[in-house]
């Protein structure tokens, strides 16, 4: 049953507003210098320009392009990697020291590493893209291969079921939810690590054009490239939570959802 009032959606359009609202009055009440906040009209004329800029499309597609497919190799590492560490009796406890090791280090330690291996092309963003996405969907799938009922798998043996069919029909309906949970948490991710490689490194992308802005002191364009890596940011997570929703219509968590 929907409840009374407004909206999630309409409330979270008005926050919207409101916080429009104050960045437009603040540098008029000299708070705040219009030097280094620019009111909201101001900053809307330079998102305008910048979407007149056919080099703003370049950059937002060389974003996209190192977005997706970092991502993509990192889910399909992850979940390869999960299975065969969830699965192989051993595996798990073999492998945890080093990937308690290895998941906490921030992929933008590795930045040196990524400049000296490949300097500003598109594999240095991968390399963080990548690195810093697989450790969410692996640690998910492992979760969910380890949630899998007891009963169900040694029923599954007992019917002679081998590796493969208790995969299919036994492991991957239990472990997709907590994919899908990686996926959505990994896209967030490569996101941030593809504008953060194209910042510092100076890869293509918004990254770098936000960096430009930044050194030509065109500081309404910085903060319209901002909003829009904003924006990217959650018509991501939007479009992740949709896919998400779509594949598990059949889960639980999803058929009983109740929109308040």
């Amino acid at each position: 049953m929907r409840a009374r009032g407004a909206s999630p959606a309409v409330l979270g359009l008005l926050g919207l507003a409101g916080l429009l609202a104050l960045v437009e009055a603040l540098p008029h009440t000299g708070l705040v210098s219009a030097d280094f906040l620019p009111p909201t009209s101001r900053i809307a004329s330079a998102l305008a320009g910048e979407l007149g800029d056919s080099e703003f499309w370049y950059a937002l597609r060389d974003t996209l392009v190192a977005w997706a497919i970092g991502l993509a190799i990192a889910v399909g590492a992850g979940v390869v990697a999960g299975f065969v560490i969830g699965t192989v009796p051993g595996l798990r406890a073999f492998t945890a020291s080093t990937i308690e090791f290895l998941r906490p280090i921030p992929s933008v330690a590795l930045i040196p590493l990524a400049v000296l291996m490949y300097g500003t092309e598109l594999q240095s963003t991968l390399m963080l893209v990548v690195y810093a996405s697989f450790w969410q969907v692996l640690i998910q799938v492992l979760h969910g291969v380890q949630d899998v009922d007891p009963v169900a798998d040694e029923t599954a043996r007992s019917y002679g079921l081998g590796l493969w069919a208790r995969i299919r029909h036994v492991l991957w309906p239990t472990a997709l939810p907590y994919v899908m949970t990686g996926v959505r948490l990994a896209a967030a991710v490569a996101l941030v690590l593809a504008i953060t490689a194209e910042l510092v490194i100076g890869a293509p992308g918004l990254g770098s054009r936000i960096a430009v802005a930044q050194a030509s002191n065109a500081v309404p364009d910085m903060y319209a490239l901002v909003a829009v890596t904003g924006l990217l940011g959650v018509a991501i997570n939007l479009g992740a939570r949709r896919v998400e929703r779509r594949l598990l219509r059949w889960h639980q968590s999803v058929r009983g959802e109740v929109v308040v």
